[in-house]
């Protein structure tokens, strides 16, 4: 049974994990940026050593890169690095997406269907971004395949990071993202996999297409 002083070592360095996690990929911590131990404990009103444990969870996101023996810093970012990012996304999800289909079953339907209406009731509110992801991770969580997932989700991550890193821009606002969605809920519940499948990809990409350009010009 684990003490008292081991369990708040665990909750404090899930705090610190989860809210460097945030800053990064939001941006508050700035790609490239070194992440100095004491800085961060400071700001996190927390000790050395939960801040050391989560930016070495958080180097196995692939959020935060060594730089030397004991540094860190937040991940470098590339036009190259996002590229490679969608396209790993692209194939890995399509591959997911398929498999959750063909073992289609009306439980994974009904909890997709409320993972859309959850999406939607989330617009522009601070929980969008949760539900946003829940309802495209379980288009793909029916696929019985746990390390699959586990890689599309992480690919979630970080292609948030640039979109973060490239917000704004009057083109992007100007897309049907909702009717993005229900164009691809709508061929996944009809159990159609190629549409479904064209549907997901050209809403990534369509994005990705808006992220390169402005990544292009930062």
């Amino acid at each position: 049974m684990m003490d008292d002083t081991g369990g708040r070592e665990i909750s404090a360095t899930r705090t610190a994990y989860l809210s460097l996690r945030q800053m990064i990929l939001t941006g508050a911590l700035p790609a490239g940026q070194k992440l100095k131990i004491e800085d961060l404990r400071k700001m996190l009103v927390t000790g050395a050593s939960p801040v050391r444990e989560a930016l070495s969870l958080l180097t196995s996101d692939m959020l935060v890169e060594r730089i030397d023996q004991r540094g860190f810093r937040a991940a470098a970012a590339s036009l190259e690095n996002f590229e490679e990012i969608l396209n790993l996304r692209c194939t890995l999800e399509d591959m997911a997406l398929r498999k959750s289909i063909m073992r289609g079953t009306s439980d994974w339907e009904e909890r997709l269907v409320l993972a859309h209406h959850r999406m939607k009731r989330a617009v522009d509110t601070p929980i969008f971004e949760d539900a946003h992801k829940a309802f495209h991770m379980t288009l793909l969580d029916n696929a019985a395949s746990p390390m699959l997932e586990r890689y599309c989700s992480q690919l979630y991550d970080l292609n948030i990071r640039y979109r973060y890193l490239a917000a704004g821009g009057e083109n992007y606002q100007r897309r049907e993202i909702a009717a993005e969605h229900e164009e691809i809920l709508d061929a996944t519940v009809r159990h159609d996999c190629d549409a479904a499948s064209a549907a997901l990809l050209s809403h990534y990409r369509l994005t990705g297409a808006y992220l390169s350009k402005r990544l292009g010009d930062l």
